[in-house]
């Protein structure tokens, strides 16, 4: 018989995020300054750090699991070079049943461990037809189509405003440190508008004409619910999406998951490269922020 589940308080949620935070740094002599969210595909950065102490998702309390292929499900806390992370291999999303609040859940946690920086990647279909497969893109604004949001209910002031600003969700001067490291690696860093759907099946050809329309350079499944609770707790953000695949209708084939696993492992050693060289820049940006 179906036994509804109670409903949260906007406390139980505050609490449960102050309480996962104090568990992950029990864990860990090592204090994150910046932390990481590594999508399908992606996760393999954080096998690199030095230091390192793996925290699987389960062993977190009130943590959500990710059900994803290609997302292993552990929080990472380590070193790359000097700067000390908590990289996540693996997120939840809306389409594996979890609620927005779920979704955003560890971004709060980020928030109660004193991270004031984040890095978001993910796998995602390209739009514009200047994209090509494997190409990296900086987020720049994103469209929100999920019809849901992480702020919906009774607001916590501890950690944010009722209204927060989303003029600048995505930190211009992370995108430029970005891309003045992209150039010294003669990388191509695009820059575009990512939209996100709630999934998870693949958009269809009409759908993606009518993203193009409204001003979409890529879509996902993913992402804008952490962008939202990051930034209502005060958190930078630079989100980078790897086009895995370009989307329906673009080139005439069916989408797999398995075609986004392949691409993100192809440019993995470009996009690790980049992540080692943006880090040092937003680091320094914390510790000035927070001196």
């Amino acid at each position: 018989m179906y036994a509804p589940t109670p409903r949260t308080t906007v406390n139980d949620h505050f609490h449960a995020a102050e309480s996962a935070a104090q568990f992950v740094l029990t864990q860990a002599s090592l204090r994150p300054r910046v932390g990481l969210v590594l999508g399908s595909g992606l996760g393999g950065f954080a096998d690199s750090l030095s230091e390192a102490v793996r925290i699987p998702y389960a062993r977190i309390p009130a943590f959500p699991r990710s059900t994803a292929i290609g997302h292993a499900g552990q929080m990472v806390i380590g070193k790359v070079g000097g700067v000390v992370v908590a990289a996540m291999q693996g997120r939840v999303h809306l389409y594996e049943g979890y609620s927005a609040q779920e979704v955003a859940f560890p971004m709060r946690v980020f928030g109660r461990m004193g991270i004031r920086a984040v890095i978001l990647t993910n796998a995602a279909g390209g739009i514009d037809l200047s994209y090509q497969q494997g190409a990296l893109v900086l987020i720049r604004d994103h469209i929100n189509l999920q019809g849901q949001n992480p702020l919906t209910g009774p607001n916590h002031e501890r950690l944010g405003p009722r209204f927060p600003d989303m003029t600048q969700a995505y930190a211009k001067s992370y995108r430029e440190f970005a891309q003045e490291e992209g150039q010294k690696l003669a990388m191509t860093l695009h820059e575009g508008v990512y939209v996100a759907l709630l999934g998870p099946s693949y958009e269809t050809p009409a759908e993606i004409r009518y993203l193009r329309t409204i001003g979409a350079d890529l879509v996902g499944m993913s992402t804008v619910g952490e962008v939202i609770a990051a930034r209502h707790m005060g958190i930078k953000v630079l989100a980078i999406s790897c086009v895995t695949n370009m989307a329906a209708g673009i080139l005439d084939q069916t989408l797999s998951h398995a075609e986004v696993l392949e691409t993100a492992e192809r440019v993995r050693g470009q996009f690790e490269a980049l992540l080692r060289a943006v880090l040092p820049r937003i680091f320094q940006d914390v510790d000035v922020v927070q001196a």
